[in-house]
Formats: structure tokens, C-alpha cells, sequence
């Protein structure tokens, strides 16, 4: 009876990891790169200089407010954000008028003028791609990622109860066994990040609680539109909204909303500052603490009233239990909060998720390759169609985002909804990329794609170079860590690519097709 269930657990666990392992591994490589948005942002806009940190935030916060003045007086919203740390380590203000026209601008500090940056999709579009899948509706997308994510926490418990020696798996590698190769280097995979894993995976689910699950609040709201308002209202109160009065008015001095809040905190500083009606006789001024001050995802908010600067209201990060029980998995999966090293254990993990992902469904056609062959049958449509699936996702992602990047350095600067096009350029090499794993002998395909990879990221830092100012040498000379990491993950990436290509070719070496 044990042995028939762990059978029955073996097929649900291989199922579910080929029906949804192409997405799952889209997510995990994009969401990893997504811990890295910052970085990736600031190598996307080779413009912005060495970022640093002022002791005092008032004399940033004067700038903004006079380049706002200048540039964006009668918008509806502005929106501050100082520089305080990794996540945030620019000065940059954004405004919305009210006829929908809207804008972005990164300002030096000392002297609030404008820097000016190319337009570009940067690192945060790749995070957003690993649960908005880019060109989709919000909902499908929604229940395309939640369902995958559902199979991932499914996959992953089956596949410890089908493992009877889970923890001897770990120390168990035997290269150049074939099947049994692939299966080591899951297994090692699997367990090594098993608990990031399984922390990654529900607290994902968490984040779709809304759309996955929107009856439970039915039972203690009632139904209908008003109810489920209400259940917002109370898990997310207001934050003293206000019309426009239609009457001008100055704002009242943004040094003594600053000291008040700071005051406020016990001194920690200040994120965010959001404008409702700005210059109108009903401002709002919303003071937004550090998000990466712990692993709540939440912070303090404070409510001002943007003429008078009496402090209307005060949102908590801690409200109560269930909801920080919420934030904490939302701040987990998102490690805003994570210092250089633990955020290094975070990419570590994100990619060792994805290599589990990829030896899985690269394991499953493997055994289902040897078993026709050692009956001497021919390989069916389905078999076939995963294999070339397995090469034009597994190698043909990275190639597409590495050619993400080479299009924001050979685009040209001043090009038109550059941005979107750079997006363009990624799904439309990957695009390429499934149509070559589709004419090509699966073999062929993954050893040119890998060397086409290896090519991709190693010329990556020679491009940069000879495109902007700075190169990795620059870089290294001013103490650049973000551009010169960069470009050196890039070779590091391009090595390990080469790595792959020359592994294969060496035991493609007889294979006349290749």
C-alpha cells in the first residue's frame, strides 16, 4: 500500500512538473533576476552616476520640490522618492496630471538638475514579467502564474514523499551516467534549497489570496461590491483622501513635515513623500518610512495636511496579526529587506530552483528517449515537442534576455517607445530561439544555442564599453561595484554557457547532423 501511494505521488510529481515546468522556470529565472532589479536598472542607464547617500534628507527634498514646481506645477500627484539605501538610491521624482500626462526624473541632489537617462524597460520590467507574463491580461496572467505556483507546492511535497533517502540524494552526484547524471543534479538542486523552495512557493500563493481564493470574505462581509469595499477599507484603511478645491494655496514647508515624521520614528528616515493635489487649498502629504527597514512588507504612514502640516492620520505597519502574518510573506518572497550577502543567497537559490526546474523536464525526455531507443521504436509527436520545448526554453531564455540587454546599448537613445522596444527585442529573439529548437535535431540545438549564449553574455561587457563611458575598467578604476559586477556576472554567465556548449560537443563529437 505505502509502495503503490509513492508511485502514485511519482506520477502526480512528473506530470505536474512537465505541464507546468516551462512557466515555472520563466518565473524563477525572471523573479531571480528580479532581486537584482536595482542593479540591473542602474546598468541599463549607464547615465546615473556612483550613487551615494547625504546625511540630511531636507536639502534633497527642497530640490525636488523645486524642480516640481518648475516642471510639474499644476499635476495632480507628485510623488518624491530619496535616495536611503540599495533599493532606492537615487533622488527621483514622478508627477500625474490630471488629463493623464505623466512623468519621471532622476535629479542630482546638490543641485537639482535634471539627469538625463536614456528611456528604458530596465530590471524592474524583468521582475514584473515572472507574474505578469508581459503581454497578457492582469487576470490571466494572474491564474496562469497562481495555478503553476499551485503545481510548484504540489511538485514539491510529492517529490519529498517519493524520495526515500532525500538527504543521501544530497550527496549523491555521478556525472557522465546519463539519466542517472540528471537525476543527481535534480536531486542536489532540490534539496540544497529546499526550504527557500517551499518559502518561495506559498508565499507567491499569498500574494494571490485575493484573486484565488475572493468567497472567503462572502461569510463575513455579504456579497456584493459594497462588502468586499468594506473588507478592503478595514485591511487597507484610507488614507485621508481629499478633492481638489479648485483654490490655489502654498504648501506648507516640507522641512517641518520632515522633522515632525522623523521625529515621529525615533529618527529613521524618510522614503517616500506622495503629494495629493499639490498647490491646492486640499493637499495631502503622505510620508512613507523604509520598506526595507525589516521583513514586513509594510512601513508607517503618515497623513498630512498639505497647507496647514497638521498630521491627520497614522497607519501602522503592524495592524494585526493575519496581516502581518501576510506582510512577512510578502517581504520573504521579495527580500527588499535582504543585506548584499543574504540577497546573494537569495539570486543562489532563485537559480538553483531553476536548474531544478530545467534537469526535471530535461530528465523526463531523457528516460523516455532510452526507453525507445532500447525497443528500437520511434520517437511520438509528444516526445518530440518536449525536447525542442526543453532547448528553446531552457537555453533560448537567456539568450532572449541577453539580447534584452544588447538592445538597450544599440538602440538609439532617442528612439521612440524605446522601452517597449527593448521588450520587443526579448520576445522576439525568444520567439527565434523556438523556431530554431523547432527545424534543428534537439542535439544541434542545444549545443549552438548554448554557444550562442556563451557568445551573447562574454561580448556583453565589450559592447558596454565601447558604448558608454562606463566600462568594466572604468568602473573597477572609480570603485563602480554595480556596472563592474555587472559586467562581470555577464562573463561569468558567458563562461559557464561555454562551459555547457564545450561539455556537449564533446559528446556530440560524433554525430554527423551536428
Amino acid at each position: 500500500m505505502k509502495e503503490q501511494f509513492r508511485q502514485s505521488m511519482a506520477w502526480l510529481h512528473t506530470w505536474l512538473g512537465l505541464l507546468f515546468g516551462w512557466v515555472l522556470y520563466f518565473i524563477f529565472v525572471t523573479g531571480t533576476l528580479g532581486y537584482l532589479d536595482t542593479e540591473i536598472d542602474r546598468w541599463m542607464r549607464p547615465e546615473l552616476p556612483v550613487a551615494r547617500h547625504a546625511s540630511s534628507q531636507a536639502p534633497a527634498i527642497l530640490q525636488a520640490q523645486r524642480y516640481l514646481q518648475d516642471h510639474a506645477a499644476q499635476a495632480r500627484r507628485w510623488n518624491i522618492t530619496l535616495p536611503i539605501d540599495r533599493n532606492e538610491p537615487y533622488l527621483r521624482v514622478s508627477w500625474q496630471a490630471a488629463h493623464g500626462a505623466s512623468g519621471t526624473a532622476y535629479l542630482d541632489p546638490d543641485t537639482g538638475q535634471r539627469i538625463a537617462t536614456r528611456d528604458t524597460a530596465g530590471g524592474q520590467t524583468l521582475y514584473q514579467m515572472h507574474w505578469r507574463l508581459h503581454y497578457l491580461p492582469a487576470l490571466a496572467s494572474e491564474w496562469i502564474v497562481g495555478l503553476a505556483t499551485l503545481a510548484m507546492l504540489v511538485a514539491l511535497v510529492t517529490g519529498i514523499v517519493v524520495h526515500k533517502k532525500i538527504f543521501a540524494d544530497f550527496f549523491t552526484f555521478r556525472p557522465g551516467k546519463g539519466q542517472r547524471s540528471w537525476l543527481d543534479a535534480h536531486n542536489v538542486a532540490s534539496v540544497l534549497t529546499l526550504p527557500f523552495q517551499l518559502m518561495i512557493t506559498y508565499s507567491g500563493l499569498v500574494f494571490l489570496m485575493f484573486s484565488f481564493m475572493p468567497w472567503v470574505v462572502t461569510p463575513w462581509y455579504g456579497p456584493g461590491e459594497a462588502r468586499q469595499e468594506a473588507f478592503l477599507n478595514e485591511v487597507f484603511p484610507p488614507l485621508a483622501p481629499s478633492r481638489s478645491a479648485g483654490q490655489p494655496a502654498p504648501l506648507v514647508p516640507l522641512e517641518r513635515v520632515l522633522h515632525d515624521a522623523q521625529a515621529r520614528w525615533g529618527g529613521k528616515p524618510v522614503a517616500t513623500l506622495g503629494f495629493e493635489n499639490p498647490n491646492d487649498a486640499h493637499a495631502r502629504i503622505h510620508v512613507v518610512g523604509d520598506f526595507a527597514a525589516g521583513p514586513l512588507r509594510a512601513t508607517d504612514i503618515l497623513v498630512y495636511d498639505g497647507v496647514s502640516g497638521e498630521r491627520l492620520m497614522e497607519r501602522e505597519a503592524w495592524q494585526s496579526g493575519p496581516k502581518a502574518f501576510r506582510d512577512l510573506m510578502l517581504g520573504l518572497h521579495e527580500g527588499i529587506f535582504a543585506a548584499p550577502v543574504l540577497r546573494a543567497l537569495y539570486v543562489l537559490s532563485g537559480l538553483l530552483g531553476a536548474v531544478m526546474i530545467a534537469t526535471g523536464l530535461v530528465l523526463w525526455s531523457v528516460k523516455r528517449r532510452q526507453r525507445i531507443e532500447r525497443h528500437r521504436g520511434a520517437a511520438h509527436f509528444g516526445l518530440r515537442l518536449v525536447e525542442r520545448l526543453n532547448v528553446a526554453v531552457v537555453i533560448g531564455l537567456p539568450v532572449a534576455i541577453g539580447a534584452y540587454f544588447w538592445a538597450n546599448r544599440l538602440l538609439p537613445v532617442d528612439m521612440a517607445h524605446r522601452a517597449e522596444w527593448e521588450v520587443h527585442t526579448l520576445f522576439g529573439v525568444w520567439l527565434l530561439m523556438f523556431l530554431w529548437a523547432a527545424l534543428r535535431p534537439p542535439r544541434c540545438a542545444w549545443r549552438k544555442q548554448a554557444l550562442l549564449a556563451a557568445f551573447v553574455f562574454v561580448l556583453l561587457p565589450v559592447l558596454n564599453a565601447l558604448t558608454t563611458s562606463r566600462g568594466l575598467l572604468p568602473s573597477l578604476a572609480d570603485h563602480d561595484v554595480v556596472m563592474a559586477g555587472f559586467d562581470l556576472a555577464a562573463l561569468a554567465a558567458g563562461i559557464a554557457f561555454a562551459c555547457v556548449a564545450w561539455t556537449l560537443r564533446r559528446r556530440q563529437a560524433r554525430a554527423a547532423t551536428c
